[in-house]
């Protein structure tokens, strides 16, 4: 079953994901230079996500969804298991967002391009003028009335587990008086871990927990940052 499993990935599923991708980033360029960022900058990317889970055999739960309200914006935290978070949050979250992204994801032909035209935020920490850029870049997407999603982790887990979590999606939601919301992602890493370069099916669990005020005393982020990283925590299986 296995090696069926991969010859379908191989010759049928790769392909198909590789014209769907193409298709979504010349779709979001062209929507966006039309004057239709807001929807296209979204909505493309969206159902591409949901396919990549879908071809894989992949089946997304979400919870919480109550928890958020569509009209409002959000600094989304969220752990980071594998290549599948994005897919999963792309695909099931349902809330018009933009990504935090790592600045070297800009150079993927097509997908780079297509991410800075529909005004996702690249990281770049270079310099200290650089990162006063990535903020502002966050700032207006927020402006707009967005949200915005980060995995404050940084990169993917190596082993599975929860790691330490970096300042600046919470310096972001302290700016902005924004409620910053934990999101736990469960499965990606058995689905597809930093290790493997081919996913195998799986079920991937997004909880959505409560949102959390961030308050305006940008001097105390620690008791914020704490607090999701509990959140996240909770709904994950002890052993990460």
């Amino acid at each position: 079953m296995i090696a069926l499993y991969r010859l379908y990935q191989i010759f049928i599923m790769l392909p198909l994901l590789v014209a769907a991708t193409i298709i979504c980033a010349v779709a979001t360029v062209v929507g966006c230079a039309l004057g239709g960022g807001r929807w296209w900058g979204y909505y493309p990317a969206s159902m591409w996500g949901r396919l990549w889970c879908i071809l894989a055999g992949v089946r997304v739960e979400v919870r919480g969804r109550e928890n958020i309200n569509s009209g409002t914006s959000y600094v989304f935290v969220a752990n980071h298991q594998g290549a599948y978070d994005i897919f999963s949050i792309y695909g099931y979250l349902h809330h018009d967002f933009r990504w935090m992204m790592k600045q070297s994801l800009r150079r993927i032909p097509f997908v780079g391009y297509s991410c800075a035209v529909s005004g996702q935020v690249f990281v770049d920490n270079s310099s200290p003028s650089a990162i006063r850029r990535t903020m502002q870049a966050a700032e207006r997407q927020l402006a707009k009335g967005r949200s915005v999603v980060v995995f404050p982790e940084g990169s993917r887990t190596p082993d599975g587990r929860l790691h330490a979590f970096k300042r600046g999606a919470y310096t972001l939601a302290m700016e902005f008086g924004l409620p910053v919301v934990p999101i736990t992602i469960d499965g990606a890493y058995h689905v597809m871990p930093r290790s493997s370069w081919l996913p195998r099916p799986g079920r991937i669990v997004l909880t959505i927990h409560r949102p959390i005020e961030a308050g305006t005393d940008g001097h105390d982020l620690r008791p914020l940052i704490d607090a999701s990283r509990e959140a996240i925590a909770s709904a994950l299986p002890e052993n990460q």
